[in-house]
């Protein structure tokens, strides 16, 4: 016979509660057959949780037991916080893990090939880009993060607002073949300044500041990480300057 849980969550038309959705899916794949009370009204949500002294639904009962929310179904059944708090390298993870598979992608759709030095090109084109785009979604949380730290930021601000510009920029120039003089000093230029503003702050200071190159509300550590994306920079600058555009 299977095990049998009650859940109660919030579905109106004007809201459908996920944490919800997510405790019923996770109760079917621990093999609990559940029965679903969807909360139809907010009077309804409200009359409930008076009812059994909560805040919040979802509530998940077990053999007329109450578990409680979404967490504390988790932790029932040993699970880890989905979103842990603190230090993560899951952006710049998954920013450089898509930008290596979009480059073999496009470079096996021009030649037939994975793996040419237009191919590390593109790699580190599209890693300039997605960057760029992280820190242009919220560019004054962004500057705010980068004026810590960046030797050149400090002094000139406006330097802030204009870095990821430059980086998109260079990146987008890169993917267009544009020649060496157009893009080769600006990635060049960027790359070098940022890659010695995290050596002195990071290994010289010993500083322990979140890195901005995912945008400002990063939760990843300023160090490895930033100064790859500055290395990448100097590196396609040098490589346009030694084999052209590729």
């Amino acid at each position: 016979m299977a095990k049998e849980a009650h859940v109660y969550r919030m579905e109106t038309d004007e809201h459908i509660c996920p944490f919800g959705l997510r405790s019923v899916d996770l109760l079917e794949r621990e093999g609990y057959e559940v029965v679903d009370h969807p909360l139809s009204s907010r009077k309804a949500t409200d009359d409930f949780m008076d009812e059994h002294n909560v805040e919040t639904t979802p509530q998940t009962f077990i053999d007329g037991k109450r578990i409680g929310g979404y967490d504390d179904l988790r932790a029932f059944f040993g699970k880890s916080d989905p979103k842990p708090e603190g230090p993560t390298y899951t952006p710049v993870l998954a920013i450089f893990g898509t930008a290596a598979l979009t480059s073999f992608a496009f470079q096996f759709a021009a030649a037939g090939a994975l793996f040419s030095l237009r191919t590390l090109m593109l790699f580190i084109a599209l890693s300039m880009v997605m960057l760029a785009v992280q820190k242009l979604k919220d560019l004054y949380s962004f500057t705010n993060s980068f004026i810590t730290y960046d030797l050149l930021a400090m002094r000139q601000i406006r330097y802030a607002t204009v870095y990821p510009f430059l980086e998109a920029y260079a990146g987008l120039a890169m993917i267009a073949a544009l020649p060496a003089w157009m893009v080769a000093p600006v990635a060049l230029f960027i790359g070098t300044v940022g890659a010695l503003s995290v050596i002195k702050a990071v290994y010289i200071d010993k500083r322990e500041l979140k890195c901005a190159c995912v945008g400002g509300d990063s939760q990843v550590p300023l160090g490895f990480v930033s100064l790859t994306e500055n290395l990448f920079m100097i590196g396609g600058g040098l490589l346009m300057f030694f084999f052209g555009a590729a």
